[in-house]
C-alpha cells in the first residue's frame, strides 16, 4: 500500500525548517541562514521513497509582518494548513512558549489537519532539559507525535519519515521518482545568490535585499552557463555595502554563490552581478509581483 500526500513545514524564523529539508532530500534546494525570515516563498519539495511520496511546503517563518512582504509571507504560511494532510510544526528548545509559538499554537487548535511537533536542536541541550521540554508540549494535547531532532546532525529524522509514512493517506505517486523540486532552476539559482549575500552582509541589509536573474544562458559550444543577476537594495548605503570596498564584498557574494551554483548544475558557471537600488519594492505590489511574491 503506497502513501503518498502534502506535508505542509511551519514554525518561527530560523528553528531549522530548511535545514530538515535539505538534510531529508540530500540536496540543498532552499537557502540557510541564521537571518530571520529567509525563506520567503512556498516552496514545493518531493520526498519519494519504496512505501511514500511526501510533498513538502516548507514556508516562511512565522512572524508579526511588518511591510506588504511581510503581510504576503504570513499568508503564505498560514494558508496551506487547511490545504495539506499533515501539518509538522517545528519548534526550537526553548523551554518556554513565547508569544508567537502561543498564537502559532492557537491557529494550530482550530484546524482539522494531523499535526506532528519536531523539537528541533536536541544536540544543543541534555536529556533531562529535553524530557522537560517534551511534557510541556503533551500538556497541550493536539499533537498526534512529538519527535525530538537534530536537522543539523540527522538525528531522528528517520524516526519522522516513518511517522509520515503512517499517516498520509494512500495514493498515488504524482511525481516521478527522481524528482525531488518543483522549483524552476532559475529560483533556485535566485535563492542562492540571495543565501551568500544574507550570510556576508550586516543584520540591517538582509530584510531589504531581493535577487532577479537578467540572464540564465547555455553556451552550445562549451559546458557553461553564463549567469547575470542584480542584487536589489533600498538605500544607497547599502549599495556601497553590498559592493564593498573596491567591490570585495561582491566578489566574495559572487564566488560563495557561483561554487553553489555549480554544484547544483554539474556544470562550469560565469556569474555576473550587478546591484540595483529601489527605495519602495518591499511595500509595492507591482514590484513583489515583478520578483515573484504573488
Amino acid at each position: 500500500m503506497f502513501k503518498s500526500g502534502f506535508v505542509s513545514v511551519i514554525g518561527r524564523s530560523n528553528v531549522g525548517k530548511s535545514t530538515l529539508l535539505n538534510r531529508i532530500l540530500g540536496e540543498k534546494l532552499t537557502i540557510i541562514s541564521d537571518k530571520p525570515q529567509t525563506t520567503r516563498n512556498k516552496i514545493q519539495l518531493i520526498y519519494t521513497d519504496d512505501n511514500m511520496q511526501a510533498i513538502f511546503l516548507d514556508t516562511p517563518g512565522i512572524q508579526t509582518p511588518k511591510n506588504k512582504l511581510g503581510d504576503y509571507m504570513l499568508k503564505v504560511s498560514v494558508s496551506t494548513l487547511n490545504e495539506v494532510d499533515i501539518i509538522t510544526y517545528i519548534v526550537d528548545t526553548t523551554d518556554e512558549i513565547g508569544k508567537l509559538d502561543s498564537e502559532i499554537i492557537n491557529k494550530l487548535k482550530t484546524v482539522n489537519t494531523k499535526i506532528i511537533l519536531l523539537i528541533n536542536k536536541i544536540d544543543k541541550i541534555d536529556s533531562d532539559k529535553l524530557s522537560e521540554i517534551v511534557k510541556m508540549y503533551e500538556n497541550i494535547g493536539i499533537f498526534e507525535k512529538i519527535i525530538p531532532i537534530s536537522a543539523l546532525n540527522g538525528d531522528n529524522v528517520n524516526e519522522y519519515l516513518e511517522k509520515l509514512s503512517e499517516l498520509l493517506p494512500e495514493g498515488p505517486m504524482y511525481y516521478d521518482k527522481d524528482s525531488i523540486t518543483e522549483q524552476p532552476v532559475r529560483q533556485i539559482v535566485q535563492e542562492l545568490i540571495r543565501e551568500k549575500a544574507l550570510n556576508n552582509l550586516s543584520d540591517e541589509l538582509p530584510h531589504g535585499i531581493a535577487i532577479t536573474i537578467e540572464r540564465f544562458k547555455e553556451r552550445k559550444d562549451k559546458n557553461l552557463v553564463d549567469i547575470d543577476a542584480t542584487i536589489i537594495v533600498e538605500k544607497k548605503s547599502h549599495k556601497g555595502m553590498v559592493i564593498g570596498k573596491k567591490g570585495s564584498m561582491i566578489k566574495k557574494i559572487g564566488t560563495d554563490a557561483r561554487m553553489d551554483i555549480e554544484r547544483l548544475l554539474d556544470t562550469k558557471v560565469n556569474l555576473k552581478l550587478w546591484v540595483k537600488i529601489d527605495e519602495e519594492w518591499r511595500n509595492k505590489d507591482s514590484r513583489l509581483k515583478y520578483l515573484g511574491y504573488n
